[in-house]
């Protein structure tokens, strides 16, 4: 078993299949694309175990509490790392997270986005570690996303090939 499993299964945490989308949305586009020893991660949102778009949905700061945005943040980093490993086989593959752009779904006045983003890079640097979790990081407020999700998170990685 590979070390970033034995790591999830030891914290308890189960990667998401593949997301549903509401009936009717197709999503025409590859939820990762590999370019060379780089995996560009299209944006992702939490995700419940089953595959669903987890709850609760709303703007951080109003309908979602600041503590509900960061643990979908979280959510959204277990959704990520599913996709990376149906598209890398194994996630030892990574060497390196290069990039993180978090966009939090924010209520008026809400500016504490970056707190909500550390929902995603803390998870990442407990399974990482600091040399490979290590990553850059955007975490901005925007005003609507889609599905009413509170947080999408897009970024890169590099892999060993």
């Amino acid at each position: 078993m590979s070390r970033i499993r034995e790591r999830l299964d030891a914290l308890g945490l189960v990667l998401p299949p593949c997301i549903q989308p509401p009936a009717g949305v197709r999503l025409p586009f590859q939820f990762v694309r590999l370019s060379g020893s780089r995996a560009l991660i299209s944006g992702h949102g939490p995700q419940a175990p089953d595959g669903s778009i987890a709850r609760p949905l709303g703007k951080v700061g109003s309908a979602v509490t600041p503590e509900e945005g960061y643990r979908a943040a979280r959510l959204t980093a277990l959704s990520v790392l599913g996709s990376l490993e149906r598209c890398l086989g194994d996630l030892d593959r990574i060497t390196a997270w290069v990039r993180v752009f978090g966009m939090v779904n924010s209520a008026p006045g809400f500016n504490s986005q970056p707190g909500v983003i550390n929902g995603f890079s803390d998870l990442i640097l407990e399974l990482f570690g600091p040399e490979v979790g290590a990553h850059s990081r955007s975490a901005v407020g925007l005003y609507e996303l889609p599905f009413d999700i509170p947080v999408e998170i897009e970024g890169e990685v590099e892999f060993r090939t």
